[in-house]
């Protein structure tokens, strides 16, 4: 039969709120196959107790099993082949509804005492285990929070070492006690099959013996079917035999390398300290101001994703956005007698927030990581190779990275400069003519379409519906982008390839504004073509996160209309001037060709006159012979004439 899904035994001392919440999946579906197996117990039952009731019994097995492919397991990996096998045996069982003597002993001996002792056994011991593990939970956290408040300035050996030892017992007997439930859990899908199909085998099998394979419904197809249905449970068996013990010498195993886990602030020469990580997670106590003087410090599970710290609350099902680390400092602080405490504070200094770390390894480690972090380092190729090299002489992260809008415009060009006095960023050829080059880094939150773009209140709205939505979804990571203004179009470029991603013309853009009291928000309408006729006009609202104020990106976009505005109406200008230089050198040329034509008639006339003269002979008898020229001349006026009688 195929894999079936397992609870991580290796994550059980971690016991992150990803193995709790997977752990709660487990615990829904031992709920449902609880449920599930009741019903069909007691389908069964009345089958055993009232031979006069067997039909409607065993048409009540067989809607049962009918109804099992709609049943809503969480952990249903195997669902298409047995809700076919399960099938299969509701057609044959409601053949035989009309059956109504059966064996008693024969009955009670293959069918009721499996999922009996499944049900009794089995779901028992799964109910057991789990008050115990959540007995030694409980015993856990109230060891780890009295640790917790262990005096940095009054340290006393022997309540340090009656505190360390509790909080070594009752880790070690969580991790255990979980192992042997994640253990139960893990062969419950086993148990669950053969719990399914033993009763259901022992019941044919007696059907079978009861008619002497004389009845017509059970014929060798059907005895081939039933003797591979053993074969399976048998090799569900084997297979569970073998995942235990391979559960248990796994339990073996760790139980031995977790030992030295088990103490909360484990010896630095065994475990040393990796300054390199660009990633990590774990529990600290966060500290909440609960008034001027007073505090509180919850124990949340923290991780980094790209530049944000997460934090995740025990049996959630996500992480919320806790800080954005990107450019902040992370510094080791003294805070109300606690030890391993550190701050991070955000690049803007608005927002700090002070962590309390489990042992002095965590605490450096948690420093170096947010500190490479800050550095964003987690953007390079091998992020722990560059931090090693940066990190070769710091023990602790104190200043924050200069941006990557500073160290973008160090690279640019300095042959250029717009008209904010900024160097030009080198992006795409069709816009290094424009005039116009404002390069920003923003984060791209989402896009609607809006019914009308001639109200600032339309982006306002989008802002606020976008926002919602987000944090409904849980969607807190964003994606960050460069956007250049030009002159010519909006475009927004990948950061790290320089590759456009989108590109937005400029006079497309007809409305803009930034958000009313989050002045890093800013939105645009784009009024676009579309729908099914192209004259159809349709306006799309896109809301963005900015690193600088969004008022600064709507005035380089006012000034980009503008400088457009001015360059379209010099263009319009510079093109009627030409329109009107081409109407004045047609008119001269119409001019020189009229003077042309009437030069060219006076010539002929003058020719013709010189050809009518009459060609007389000389008193020796010679003749007037006309040269070569003159004749041409003479047929030439002659055509001039035709072309005028023509005209």
């Amino acid at each position: 039969m195929p894999g079936i899904d397992k609870l991580p035994i290796e994550e059980t001392l971690e016991d992150s709120p990803q193995t709790r919440s997977l752990l709660g999946v487990f615990e829904e579906d031992a709920t449902a196959i609880s449920n599930y197996m009741n019903q069909l117990y007691q389908a069964m039952h009345r089958i055993y107790d009232a031979q006069n009731e067997l039909s409607a019994a065993t048409h009540l097995t067989s809607k049962l099993l009918k109804e099992y492919e709609k049943q809503r397991f969480p952990l249903g990996g195997d669902d298409e082949v047995m809700s076919s096998t399960l099938q299969q045996f509701s057609k044959v069982i409601d053949e035989l509804s009309s059956c109504h003597a059966v064996l008693s002993t024969q009955l009670a001996d293959a069918m009721m005492f499996p999922i009996t002792q499944f049900k009794e056994r089995d779901l028992k011991e799964i109910l057991t285990l789990k008050e115990v593990f959540q007995i030694a939970s409980n015993d856990h956290d109230a060891a780890i929070h009295r640790y917790s408040r262990l005096s940095k300035k009054r340290e006393n050996d022997k309540a340090k070492y009656e505190v360390t030892e509790d909080v070594y017992t009752s880790r070690k007997k969580q991790h255990q006690t979980m192992m042997h439930y994640f253990c139960a859990l893990n062969t419950l899908q086993y148990k669950k099959k053969i719990a399914l199909l033993e009763p259901l085998l022992g019941y044919m099998q007696a059907q079978i013996s009861f008619f002497k394979m004389g009845s017509e419904n059970l014929n060798e197809q059907l005895e081939e079917f039933l003797t591979n249905i053993g074969a399976s449970v048998q090799n569900v068996r084997r297979e569970m035999d073998s995942d235990i013990e391979t559960m248990q010498q796994t339990i073996e195993d760790l139980e031995i390398a977790s030992d030295p886990l088990y103490v909360p602030d484990p010896d630095p020469m065994k475990f040393p300290v990796n300054r390199n990580l660009t990633r990590k997670a774990g529990y600290l106590n966060a500290r909440n101001k609960t008034g001027l003087v007073s505090s509180t410090w919850d124990r949340q599970f923290y991780f980094t994703q790209g530049g944000n710290l997460m934090s995740q609350a025990r049996g959630d099902v996500a992480g919320g956005l806790a800080m954005d680390i990107d450019n902040c400092s992370v510094m080791a602080v003294d805070c109300e007698d606690r030890r391993y405490c550190f701050q991070i504070t955000s690049f803007d200094g608005k927002k700090s927030s002070i962590l309390q770390a489990e042992s002095k390894k965590d605490h450096e480690e948690w420093i170096c990581t947010i500190n490479n972090i800050s550095k964003q380092i987690y953007l390079s190729e091998n992020p722990e190779e560059t931090a090693a090299r940066v990190n070769q002489s710091a023990l602790e992260a104190v200043t924050p990275s200069p941006s990557f809008q500073q160290r973008h415009e160090s690279l640019r060009p300095v042959g250029r400069t717009n008209p904010f006095g900024e160097s030009g960023g080198g992006t795409k050829s069709e816009t290094e003519d424009s005039i116009l080059h404002q390069l920003f880094i923003v984060r791209f939150l989402g896009s609607m379409e809006v019914k009308s773009d001639n109200n600032p209140d339309v982006v306002y709205e989008t802002m606020r519906q976008i926002l919602a939505a987000r944090a409904i979804h849980n969607i807190f990571r964003m994606t960050e982008s460069h956007l250049l203004v030009t002159c010519d179009c909006l475009k927004l470029i990948d950061p790290q390839t320089q590759v456009t991603r989108l590109t937005f013309p400029l006079p497309s853009v007809v409305l803009y504004a930034t958000h009313q009291e989050n002045k890093r928000l800013f939105g645009f309408v784009l009024r676009t073509s579309g729908g099914r006729s192209e004259s159809h006009l349709s306006s799309v609202c896109y809301i963005f996160e900015s690193n600088n104020e969004g008022e600064k990106i709507c005035d380089s976009v006012g000034l980009a209309k503008q400088i457009a505005l001015h360059a379209e109406l010099d263009r319009r200008a510079s093109e009627k001037q030409k329109e009107i230089e081409r109407v004045k050198e047609k008119q001269q040329k119409e001019l020189s060709k009229q003077k042309q034509i009437e030069k060219d008639l006076e010539e002929q006339s003058r020719l013709i006159a010189a050809s009518s003269r009459p060609n007389q002979a000389s008193s020796e008898g010679q003749f007037v012979v006309l040269s070569s020229s003159q004749s041409e001349e003479s047929d030439l006026g002659e055509e001039g004439k035709k072309r005028e009688s023509e005209a």
